[in-house]
């Protein structure tokens, strides 16, 4: 007699635990894509992405739908959009680094403004380095997972506007929890993922951006054949279909995500996933715990926590695992040093409560010392100060680097 697979709580920015309806909704009937089934599917879930985003002229708006992860949506716009221009990266983090690695690949003339992980964007050097060089794109991302920190992306759309830049951002893990105003922050382009905050299985992405930007990239040659983002656009206007074969029971789960956000109400969704992380977050600083950031820099996804200096964080994870609850260890310059507790998806108050509870006899195990003796930080981002002073000068600064094309 087989048993039951064991249920864990993914305290995860993704992939997470998805709602009972969604799990209906990948088990529907099979279709084809080249029928006019899948064209309403498609259709409906367009259309669903574009209210999501609260776009108002809706009819100056394309969403397009990809098989494969947040990073495929990325690498789309940056092998299909940029051509000859100019792209300045803005990185403080993992995956600001992973734009920069894939516009690296496919673009020669890209540029990058750094900051160490963790730290804010310091908007007058951005602006600073527009007014001085010739940029015709920037791309950055809202939500740095690695650290939680949200950038502030209307701003920065503002600043590129103003010198005439095109703005591009992966907002992967922040759609669905944080609002992204595409025609005010002056975004041209935007990508997300189906498994973050949007709460559906993982596998696809997706593309929002301006129709006439779509257009325009019929005039750019192609950088590769899967992701050839034009193609995806000229499929949907043309035929509401995918240039290639979607992983479809996948696109009824999306559809379903959608529908429950709608349902709720996006602005109400917003509410509620800061509400849980506001629970979460106080919880741990009762347990005595210090974040890697200030909380008003903080997403409402994750919360960066810093791991008492005593404790493994492996064996940490692994305790939590044995109570059926799944974390995130750091990672890159943050590894062996903080973990990182999720509030996205199907996870209840109570099951927080439960996370807390856990958390607190998991941290008194180790040596059954005082939760609030367990850490100690004079400085109360210690590791952010640390990064800031080592990272390279000309790192945090504006710099003339091209990276070439190998």
């Amino acid at each position: 007699m087989k048993s039951e697979m064991k249920r864990f709580l993914l305290f995860t920015p993704g992939p997470v635990n998805v709602a009972k309806n969604i799990q209906m909704a990948i088990c529907k009937g099979d279709i084809c894509h080249r029928e006019v089934d899948f064209d309403y599917l498609l259709q409906s879930i367009e259309n669903k992405l574009l209210k999501l985003f609260e776009i108002k002229h809706i009819a100056d708006y394309r969403a397009v739908v990809i098989t494969g992860s947040g990073t495929a949506a990325n690498e789309s716009i940056l092998s299909s959009v940029v051509g000859n221009k100019r792209i300045l990266i803005l990185s403080n983090g993992e995956f600001g680094e992973r734009l920069l690695n894939m516009s690296r690949l496919h673009n020669k003339n890209t540029f990058l403004l750094e900051f160490a992980w963790g730290e804010r964007l310091d908007l007058e050097k951005i602006e600073a380095y527009l007014e001085k060089h010739k940029i015709d794109i920037v791309a950055m991302v809202h939500h740095e997972t690695c650290s939680g920190m949200l950038n502030p992306i209307e701003k920065v759309g503002a600043l590129s506007k103003a010198t005439g830049a095109m703005f591009i951002v992966d907002g992967v893990s922040s759609a669905g929890a944080e609002a992204i105003k595409m025609e005010k922050c002056h975004i041209a382009f935007c990508s997300s993922s189906s498994s973050k905050a949007i709460a559906s299985y993982p596998g696809l992405s997706f593309v929002v951006g301006e129709k006439e930007e779509f257009e325009k990239l019929k005039n750019i040659s192609a950088k590769t054949v899967y992701l050839n983002l034009y193609k995806f656009y000229h499929f949907i206007n043309t035929v509401s279909q995918t240039p290639n074969t979607p992983a479809i029971p996948l696109f009824y789960a999306l559809e379903q995500a959608l529908i429950n956000i709608l349902d709720e109400g996006v602005s109400i969704r917003y509410t509620h996933l800061k509400n849980k992380a506001r629970f979460l977050r106080n919880g741990m600083l009762e347990l005595g715990l210090k974040f890697l950031i200030d909380q008003k820099d903080m997403c409402s996804v994750l919360t960066t926590v810093y791991i008492p200096s005593h404790i493994n964080v492996g064996v940490f994870r692994k305790k939590l695992r044995e109570k059926s609850i799944i974390i995130y260890e750091g990672k890159g310059c943050f590894k062996n040093k903080v973990f990182q507790i999720g509030n996205i998806g199907e996870l209840s108050f109570d099951e927080i409560q439960f996370f807390l509870d856990s958390l607190r006899g998991v941290l008194q195990s180790f040596d059954r010392v005082e939760t609030k003796k367990m850490v100690s930080n004079d400085d109360h981002y210690p590791l952010i100060t640390y990064m800031k002073k080592n990272v390279k000068r000309e790192s945090l600064i504006s710099t003339d680097r091209i990276w070439m094309k190998n």
